[in-house]
Formats: C-alpha cells, sequence, structure tokens
C-alpha cells in the first residue's frame, strides 16, 4: 500500500511539527517545504478566522502542509478544586496586577468552526491531538480529499484511531515538550524507549507512523526510521530556529546553563505537558489539578504576563528532553541536519 505520505512531496523524512500558542508560524512550514520536508501550521488557541489567515499565507506560497487541530476531550474540574488553585497561584498573578478567572472557562477551541473551514476550504493533511474525533469528521475530510492524521502515544490509542479511519498515526513519545497528546490525561504515557514504541505500533497496526517525542539528533532520527516509521516530527529543536515564534523569554530559558532539566506538569494548564523545570513548577505541582482547558485558562493571563516582562519563572517553558541540541539558524538547516543531510 502506497502511503499517504507519498503524495506530499517529501524528499526527506522530517516534518516540522505544530507548536501552538506561537512557536510555529506560516514561515516555519514554508521553510519546512523548503527543506524538502513538510509544515504543520498549529489550529490550537486560535479562532477559525485567524487559522484562516494562516492558511492563506502558507497557500500563497504554492506547498504542501498540514493543519493540526486540537479535538474536544475535556478534562473536567470541580468548582471546589478550580478555587483553590486559583487561591495558590493569585498571590503569582498579584505581581502584575491581575485578577485571575472566578469561575471555570471551558471551551472546545472552536473545533466545529475549524472543521467546517477545512471541509470548505480542503488543506492536503488534517492532524488531531487530545482527542479523536468523530469518525464521520474523518470521513467528510477524508471525502473532501484531505489525509487525516491522528496523535497517539500508545498500542491502544493507535488502534482506537485505526478503528476511527484515519489514514496516519503521529507517534508521541513521552520525550515531547509541550502538551501530550494522551487520550487519557489522568494516566500519562509509559516511559518508553521511542523506536521501542515505533515498533510496536508498526507491528501492531497497518498505518504509517510518523514518530515524534525528544528528536534532537541525526541518529535519534536514524533509530526510529530503522525502527518502522516512515518519518519524524520535530518542534523543540526548531524553537530558536530564524522562523520560530517563540518569546524572547522562551528561547533565552533554552540556552540558559542553570536550566538543565525539562519535566511533566499539569500545572499551567490542568493537562500533562512537558516544560523545563521551574519556580512556578517547584511550587505549584504537587497542588495542580486535572482540569482542562479550565487551568489552562485561569494561568493564562498570568503567563502572558511574565512571558512580556522576560519573567521565565512564571511562563510554561515548553522543551522536548532534546532541547540542547536547539540552535538559532533557519529552520531548513535544522531538518536537512536531522535527515542526516548535513
Amino acid at each position: 500500500m502506497t502511503s499517504p505520505l507519498a503524495d506530499l512531496g517529501l524528499t526527506i523524512p522530517v516534518v516540522a511539527a505544530p507548536m501552538a500558542g506561537g512557536g510555529t508560524t506560516p514561515a516555519m512550514v514554508i521553510a519546512a517545504h523548503g527543506a524538502g520536508g513538510l509544515g504543520f501550521l498549529a489550529a490550537g488557541y486560535k479562532t477559525a478566522e485567524a487559522l484562516a489567515g494562516a492558511i492563506d499565507t502558507v497557500r500563497a506560497a504554492g506547498v504542501p502542509f498540514g493543519v493540526n487541530v486540537f479535538a474536544p476531550n475535556p478534562v473536567p474540574i470541580t468548582p471546589q478544586d478550580y478555587r483553590a488553585y486559583r487561591s495558590a497561584v493569585q498571590g503569582d498573578a498579584d505581581r502584575y496586577g491581575l485578577t485571575l478567572p472566578d469561575d471555570v472557562v471551558d471551551d472546545d477551541d472552536h473545533f466545529a468552526a475549524k472543521i467546517e473551514l477545512l471541509l470548505a476550504q480542503p488543506v492536503p493533511l488534517v492532524s488531531f491531538t487530545f482527542g479523536i474525533p468523530d469518525p464521520d469528521v474523518v470521513a467528510r475530510l477524508r471525502r473532501a480529499g484531505t489525509i487525516v492524521g491522528q496523535t497517539v502515544t500508545s498500542l491502544r490509542e493507535a488502534a482506537t484511531a485505526e478503528a476511527a479511519g484515519v489514514d496516519l498515526l503521529v507517534l508521541q513519545g513521552i520525550g515531547a515538550g509541550g502538551h501530550s497528546g494522551t487520550l487519557t490525561p489522568d494516566r500519562p504515557p509509559a516511559d518508553v524507549v521511542l523506536a521501542d514504541l515505533v515498533a510496536e505500533v508498526v507491528h501492531g497496526t497497518s498505518l504509517p507512523v510518523v514518530a515524534a517525542g525528544g528528536l534532537a539528533t541525526a541518529g535519534a532520527v536514524a533509530a526510529v526510521l530503522d525502527a518502522g516509521a516512515e518519518a519524524v516530527a520535530v518542534g523543540t529543536v526548531l524553537l530558536l530556529s530564524d522562523e520560530s515564534g517563540a518569546s524572547a523569554t522562551h528561547r533565552a530559558a533554552l540556552t540558559d546553563p542553570h536550566r538543565t532539566e525539562t519535566v511533566l506538569t499539569r500545572a499551567f494548564t490542568g493537562r500533562p505537558a512537558r516544560g523545563l523545570r521551574n519556580d512556578f513548577i517547584e511550587r505549584h505541582d504537587a497542588s495542580a489539578p486535572l482540569g482542562y482547558p479550565a487551568i489552562h485558562h485561569l494561568t493564562s493571563p498570568l503567563r502572558k504576563a511574565a512571558a512580556a516582562a522576560g519573567d521565565a519563572d512564571l511562563v510554561h517553558l515548553w522543551a522536548g528532553t532534546g532541547y540542547r541540541e536547539a540552535r538559532q539558524e533557519p529552520t531548513a538547516a535544522v531538518m536537512r541536519r536531522l535527515a542526516g543531510e548535513a
């Protein structure tokens, strides 16, 4: 069976992963194609209108690309747990004169509007993370000519995604930066060597696999390709690239020699995510409740204010385990090096 990736013009097996919240830019997506790979726009935290604008920018460049969408898979939180955590972090917000939201804010990240956009103006590839959309959504996108991918973190999740009718799997290992794509946020993925996880899923499903999670060297990329992945997706290693939209605060933290560890935490968003250890995590991780997107919305004003002020100890410094390999250079140079071409 021909892989759907064959239709996207890749000449190197490297994909620029979608980094929601600003890390990924249209320029990065375009540059990824220029390297011979593929780029993904991140639809997360954007309105459908903002996503449409980013799509128009990339489409005007005449390159194939993907769009990654947060599928609804809410993690509920009780009002009591929400208020307790709000009280715990309000002291941090007081530094910037902020009053954090009193009540739980839940939403689905404009999911329906984004699906209607992607059906009305089909793109080459759409992937989903956090949840698996209804099979009817998958089928409608496929009928529109779109390849559909799903982020998974285990063989069990991969089998569920395959049953939903997707075309390919983005298999995310425990070393990935940012949010885990696990379908069960209350039970984070097992700590399994990514190459071993790839081999398990390749042999347990019939779908092509794009591997992700902590991949930052040509050797690491080669290992998962040898295990059966058809391509890899990389994100953290691109955060210092010329085309990255990462904040100055985030960029500085990635090169700070005093920041020596990444950890999984739910302190910032109520959903497990990997980032550089900082003071906020130290003080709040143990008491942070599950609750997404409620905790994301709770801490968002604080994180934005701290990033603008250069206060890295109150910011979600998302980073995978390979963050020390990030360099300030063009996206294309990073991707070619990971493919073993430089």
